[in-house]
């Protein structure tokens, strides 16, 4: 039962989250922002709600007595890594993913400085309110950053599949109310299951919600890479990667403190920093990231779930 719990939570996830992104979209594109904004803003938060709900559904466990740290903690860093090894990765097989230097620099520096933070706070064992506040207007401040210098796409205005503007906004609200629910089953299937196979509730987070949360990337990536759009497609996988790192960790140690599980700290954080600025290094110096370029990263991302796995059973 607790298998069935955990897999309707992340199909649940699945499609509220595609109806919350469809809504995001058309309401972005009568905004008329760039393409690489849609996906390092609406399209990254948009995905990235399962994370979010799956946070804010453990914070309130643990105030009613309970303990989901490593749910939220685990979740949010293996969403990450899901994202920078195999979305990449695969998105990468399909289309030669590049982005302007001055890009890769500027939020790739955003990118490795949120796993650093994480890194700090959690590093006496716990991320408290006030830390995660302070992770909250760090993004605060980077989203406001992005939308001060926003510019116009013309590449938006031939999308004939947008919805009206009314049904957008009712999609973002269904889509919302799913992901919540579905939240809930997920959280309580990954600790049974966890009980279940006598196995680290973190190892459940990080190696399956993780990777099971990051299927709206994997297809939103993938689908803009086959379209060419891939400023849409990276920028949808680094603003991922940013709001994992700071929102769904700080948003639940702002409503109670979390407990950080020292394997996580040890293991694959630092392993996360490793993979990003591999992947930043691929950027900067082959101008973007090719079929063999996505080898690599697909096999450093297999190697680190081997690995897990292995010493896990």
């Amino acid at each position: 039962m607790e298998y069935l719990a955990l897999l309707l939570g992340l199909a649940g996830l699945w499609f509220g989250t595609e109806l919350t992104i469809r809504g995001a979209v058309t309401v972005a594109s009568r905004l008329g922002v760039s393409e690489f904004i849609v996906g390092v803003a609406i399209l990254s938060i948009g995905s990235d709600l399962p994370e979010l709900a799956i946070a804010i559904d453990g914070a309130i466990i643990n105030l009613q007595a309970g303990d989901a740290s490593d749910v939220v903690v685990g979740t949010a860093i293996g969403s990450s890594l899901g994202q920078i090894g195999f979305v990449l990765g695969t998105a990468a097989l399909f289309s030669y993913l590049t982005l302007p230097r001055f890009m890769i620099f500027q939020h790739g520096s955003v990118l490795l400085g949120s796993a650093v933070l994480l890194g700090v706070f959690g590093y006496d064992g716990t991320v408290t309110r006030a830390e995660g506040l302070a992770l909250l207007v760090v993004y605060a401040i980077y989203f406001a950053a992005l939308f001060g210098d926003r510019q116009k796409s013309a590449e938006q205005d031939g999308d004939d599949d947008l919805i009206g503007t009314g049904k957008a906004w009712l999609y973002l609200l269904i889509g919302l109310g799913i992901v919540g629910i579905s939240a809930e089953f997920t959280v309580d299937g990954a600790i049974a299951v966890a009980a279940a196979l006598d196995i680290s509730e973190a190892l459940v987070a990080v190696v399956i919600i993780g990777l099971g949360t990051s299927l709206p990337e994997l297809s939103i990536s993938v689908g803009a890479a086959l379209k060419g759009r891939a400023r849409m497609s990276v920028g949808n996988l680094i603003g991922s990667n940013i709001f994992d790192t700071l929102v769904p960790v700080g948003a639940a140690a702002a409503i109670s403190t979390l407990r950080f599980d020292r394997d996580l700290l040890r293991y694959e954080l630092p392993f996360l920093f490793f993979l990003t600025l591999t992947v930043l290094v691929f950027f900067v110096r082959k101008r973007g990231i090719q079929k063999s370029e996505a080898v690599i990263v697909l096999a450093l991302y297999g190697g680190y779930l081997l690995l897990k796995l292995s010493r896990a059973f």
